[in-house]
């Protein structure tokens, strides 16, 4: 019994020398530190301001800004009065990551905004926001397009905004008047894509048309040299995600106003090609095949002949330089070698002519999709030609080279 008690007195003094040690840590160890919780208040500043925009309370929106930031209170003014006529359906950030010392922090933000009645999904622009704190109270200092992003087009201009029966056209620094004949081709240009492309889109398009190219450029945050002589693109994130992003028709002012009636139709149809099969347009998908369809849809039923549409191809058949291959993705870059680029757009038109033609429109189309939704480059195209052509990339290469031959030589 002697030995029990005395074991249990040393259990009972460990426990209390535990205890003791577990107060003396207790009272000696720092508070635990706050959270910083700078993200999430830069994040509900954000959404205050998104609120501002979608209710158009200018008052609303300025209280976002830097106080003391007079020329960015002022330029952040102009930018919104300059979204007035578009019919935003929505309009939020979200806050990707917050650099933050003292009173002044970094953040990198998704601005996310959709048209009403275009829009099917927001379209996504990275911004990169400085803020300052007064008060406890976080203020925006400067918004500035983030890497790799452009400026939007309300930071040109005023926008004007014309609404046609499939199309919306948005534009800076240009009269009504054109722009309401842009809306009537764009407005062409969605049912002739409707009657090739018989897959669920929008059918609807919403064009943007800046001032010059430099401005065209700005949107797209790259060189006025890349686009020069560049009538079009188009914006938007390739790839089958579920739901249809948001694209938009970019015009180049310049270069579009030189086009006749039918090239300007060739050009939007083109474009609006790219919107209608964004979703089945993938990292897998060729631009033989992805902007040799959309010259395929804008050209359908038009009447023109290959030598009428493909002028470089036909000189270089003619003159014995028939390509070996089709078109590498590489050969579609701008900037460089305008009758290379013609000849590789003219190369991609005829060979899904030829796949319409000695296939048929409807396994064109199947051909398309299937590309499209192998997860990778490699073997897509293969996997595809076999199963919906039942051909080989070695065998079409060698139909393409005689379609060549046949409708140029």
């Amino acid at each position: 019994m002697a030995g029990q008690r005395r074991g249990t007195r040393r259990r009972q003094e460990v426990v209390a020398l535990g205890a003791a040690a577990l107060v003396l840590a207790s009272g000696c160890a720092s508070p635990a530190p706050r959270p910083d919780s700078t993200g999430q208040d830069i994040q509900a500043v954000l959404d205050r301001r998104a609120a501002a925009v979608v209710d158009r309370d200018e008052s609303a929106y300025l209280t976002a800004v830097e106080p003391q930031a007079t020329a960015e209170r002022a330029v952040e003014q102009r930018e919104f009065r300059n979204l007035a006529e578009i019919p935003l359906g929505s309009w939020g950030y979200r806050v990707k990551s917050v650099r933050h010392t003292g009173a002044r922090a970094t953040a990198e933000v998704e601005l996310r905004y959709r048209i009403k009645g275009y829009d099917l999904s927001p379209v996504v622009s990275a911004r990169t926001l400085k803020l300052a704190e007064h008060g406890g109270r976080w203020y925006i200092a400067t918004d500035r397009p983030g890497k790799g992003a452009g400026r939007l087009l309300w930071q040109q201009g005023k926008v004007t905004a014309v609404a046609g029966g499939h199309s919306l056209v948005l534009g800076v620094g240009q009269r009504a008047r054109l722009l309401r004949e842009v809306a009537a081709v764009a407005d062409r240009a969605v049912p002739a894509v409707d009657s090739a492309w018989q897959e669920k889109w929008s059918g609807r398009v919403v064009v943007l048309m800046p001032s010059s190219l430099e401005a065209m450029a700005s949107l797209l945050g790259a060189p006025a040299a890349s686009y020069r002589g560049i009538a079009a693109v188009t914006t938007g994130e390739a790839g089958s995600s579920g739901s249809a992003p948001a694209d938009r028709v970019i015009i180049n002012p310049q270069a579009f106003a030189v086009l006749g009636e039918f090239g300007q139709r060739v050009v939007v149809t083109h474009e609006t090609t790219h919107v209608a099969t964004r979703t089945h347009t993938t990292a897998a998908t060729p631009l033989w095949l992805s902007e040799g369809f959309a010259d395929w849809v804008a050209y359908r039923g038009s009447g023109r002949t290959a030598p009428q549409a493909a002028p470089e191809l036909q000189s270089a058949v003619r003159s014995g330089s028939l390509p070996a291959t089709l078109p590498t993705d590489e050969d579609f870059g701008f900037g460089g070698d305008a009758d290379k680029l013609a000849r590789a757009y003219e190369g991609g038109w005829l060979a899904c002519k030829l796949i319409a033609q000695k296939w048929g429109e409807a396994k064109l189309t199947a051909f398309y999709r299937a590309v499209g939704a192998h997860k990778t480059r490699d073997g897509a195209v293969e996997k595809a030609m076999n199963d919906v052509l039942g051909t080989t990339p070695e065998d079409f290469a060698a139909r393409w080279r005689e379609y060549l031959r046949d409708q140029l030589g």
